[in-house]
């Protein structure tokens, strides 16, 4: 058995930050990871869906251009084209990060599934390694719903979609998280026939329920949507497969498509380690049970990233991994701030996020102020045309703290990053207020909302 300072569970962007951050510290690093280099985000995530959803964005801009007075027309998009420039742009991510961690000194990459024998002994393809400090960034998979007839019928998942040649003319998605929501916006711009089915009454329940209501809005006009509605079998059929659904008043109907796409969330990957065996706390969803400093119940042993199944987004994971490796290795502490997280959901329109929703402050005993504004409200918001888009700011009456802000528009993953910095730093409203912004920019929709609460 040979023993690591540091072992790494997982080689992604969070494991290998911290990878990184330890042998810098002159520590022997043993990274390990079962599959491709660069996790979730690199090879099926953040990267290859943002490369496809760029080309969506600006199809989406070509229909819009009669609009504003272009007159414009789509000849076609390159589908085996589109997929191979992400790909490509997927290959050359994993080859660089494969470069640095071979030229990194005292990192050893050890390929294979891992499993835990003790806390911080883990054998790895019948070789056994120790660490005397572990940090498990094992990420998650797709969750495969308990679906009559799934398993039997081929289907895609946000990983295998990846390797499409050839466009679906048409698409059941099951579920309408981020994932589905985001491919759906997709597929739709490219002209397959997408059908979303979610079993929630409203898409993204966890934002504010005007920013939900006008994703719908907009949405149905190019994908149709079924809320509401549990999925009750799948099958193959001619031409593709079959979906039966059954919606409100119990009302059966069946959907076909020559594709569909599972996007039920994700699932932890504890059990493929062995975790609960060896003896670690895991929480109700099979994830590991951390404490603010993002230690487990095992002394030496930290978790972070999609492997504590909160926040799994990869700026998350980044911070986590900041945080991870500084309480390993410092003696005076840090904790893991959670509600200052932001996020975006990538679809038409683009939808960001940070903080409290209205509802989320009123139930912490909080009287907030709300301010709205809508991008109409802003020249430059006008000379876009976008007319549905706005802005939510949620303050703290007493104390002007800033709580939550939510954008839904054109750029919302740009605009939420001032915002996330003033709530990060529990900062009031002024500290926005009470700075020049550039006029005519976007970034006046943010002003314009914390100057209407009430």
């Amino acid at each position: 058995m040979k023993t690591y300072d540091a072992v790494v569970i997982g080689a992604g962007d969070v494991g290998c930050a911290v990878a990184f951050k330890a042998a810098g510290a002159g520590l022997s690093v043993a990274l390990v990871e079962k599959g491709a280099i660069g996790g979730t985000c690199l090879n099926n995530g953040c990267v290859p869906s943002k490369t496809l959803i760029h080309v969506a964005d600006r199809v989406l801009e070509i229909a819009e251009a009669p609009a504003l007075g272009i007159r414009v027309e789509l000849a076609g998009a390159d589908f085996e084209g589109i997929m191979a420039r992400m790909r490509e742009t997927v290959a050359n991510g994993r080859s660089a990060l494969h470069r640095a961690v071979e030229q990194t000194a005292n990192i050893e990459l050890i390929p294979g599934a891992c499993r835990f024998l003790a806390p911080r002994t883990l054998e790895v393809a019948g070789t056994r390694l120790a660490g005397k400090k572990v940090f498990v960034a094992s990420g998650s998979r797709p969750a495969m719903p308990p679906i009559p007839g799934l398993d039997a019928t081929p289907h895609l998942t946000n990983e295998t979609l990846l390797a499409l040649r050839r466009r679906p003319e048409s698409l059941i998605i099951l579920g309408g998280g981020y994932i589905g929501l985001e491919y759906g916006h997709f597929f739709a711009a490219l002209g397959t026939k997408v059908t979303i089915v979610e079993r929630g009454e409203r898409l993204l329940p966890f934002e504010e329920p005007e920013v939900s209501e006008l994703l719908r809005a907009r949405l149905a006009q190019r994908v149709q949507l079924h809320l509401g509605t549990t999925v009750t079998e799948v099958r193959p059929a001619a031409g593709g497969c079959a979906v039966v659904v059954r919606g409100a008043g119990d009302s059966t109907a069946e959907l076909a498509a020559e594709q569909v796409l599972v996007a039920a969330g994700r699932r932890s990957n504890a059990d493929e380690l062995r975790a609960q065996a060896a003896g670690f706390d895991l929480d109700e969803r099979g994830y590991f049970r951390v404490d603010d400093r993002l230690r487990t119940n095992k002394p030496g042993v930290w978790a972070l990233g999609d492997a504590i199944g909160r926040a799994m987004f990869t700026h998350a994971g980044d911070r986590e991994a900041e945080v991870a490796w500084h309480n390993a290795s410092h003696r005076r502490q840090i904790a893991m701030d959670f509600a200052a997280v932001p996020h975006a959901v990538f679809t038409s329109p683009q939808i960001a996020s940070v903080g409290l929703t209205e509802a989320q402050a009123a139930a912490g005993g909080r009287t907030p102020l709300v301010g709205r504004a809508r991008y109409m409200d802003t020249v430059l918001g006008r000379a876009m045309g976008e007319r549905d888009g706005f802005a939510k700011a949620i303050v703290d009456r007493e104390t002007r703290r800033i709580l939550g802000f939510h954008v839904i528009g054109p750029q919302a993953s740009l605009l939420i990053a001032e915002v996330a910095t003033a709530v990060a730093n529990r900062q009031q409203v002024d500290t926005i207020t009470g700075s020049m912004h550039v006029f005519p920019a976007l970034s006046d929709l943010v002003t314009e909302a914390f100057a209407n609460l009430a």
